[in-house]
Parts: C-alpha cells; structure tokens; sequence
C-alpha cells in the first residue's frame, strides 16, 4: 500500500512563504510524475506545480515566478516552494504522484490546507 503523506500548510499573511513537503512511502518500486494540485471553495481542482522524473518542472501561469517544485528522488519526496502568497492562493493542496507499487497508478494525498490573509 503506497501513501502521500502532505504537510507544510497554515496560516500565512499576504506577501509570506510557505514550503510544503509531499512524502510517498509503502511499497514504491519507481516513481513518476509527481505534482502539487490546489482546490479553493466551490472553485474545481486545478494543477499548480509538476515535476518529472528527471526534475523538468511545470507551473500554473498563476503561479510562475513565485513557487518552485522540487523532489528529492531518493526521498520519495516533492517539496513545493511558496513564497509572495497572496489571499487568491487560500485553498487546500494535494499531492498527486504516479507510483509503482504492483503496478503503475496515481495516488493522491489527503491535503493541506494553505490560507493567505489580507
């Protein structure tokens, strides 16, 4: 059984940092694509930050110039970078990671939850 396992989130004010880390753990044989998603109130999930194998990142327009993703492959662990939060980034983020266990799937974190005061 394979888990994500989130943390890193809180209450920040406007123009702060947060990191949040994403750790995979269980039985992993290799690991993927792993990404940050993010979901506000009654808005859809909708992708933040991903990162392949080899490190090759990709970033919501959104959020370009202001959070990195990284990993630390021998870790199982993605890491997202947040800094010049601003209150539209208040939402919960989830991990989301394509693992092989028994065989290659996506699996999902339980999310954390990231809130930007005014």
């Amino acid at each position: 059984q394979v888990r994500l396992v989130e943390s890193g989130g809180g209450l920040v004010p406007a123009g702060g940092s947060l990191r949040l880390s994403c750790a995979a753990s269980g039985s992993i044989i290799s690991d993927d694509t792993m990404a940050w998603y993010r979901q506000a109130p009654g808005e859809q999930r909708e992708l933040v930050a991903a990162s392949t194998s080899d490190g090759s990142p990709t970033y919501a327009d959104s959020v370009k110039g202001r959070f990195t993703i990284s990993r630390d492959n021998a870790k199982n662990t993605v890491y997202l970078q947040m800094n010049s939060l601003q209150p539209e980034d208040t939402a919960v983020y989830y991990c989301n990671a394509r693992i092989k266990s028994e065989f290659w799937r996506w699996y999902w974190g339980q999310g954390t939850q990231v809130t930007v005061s005014s």
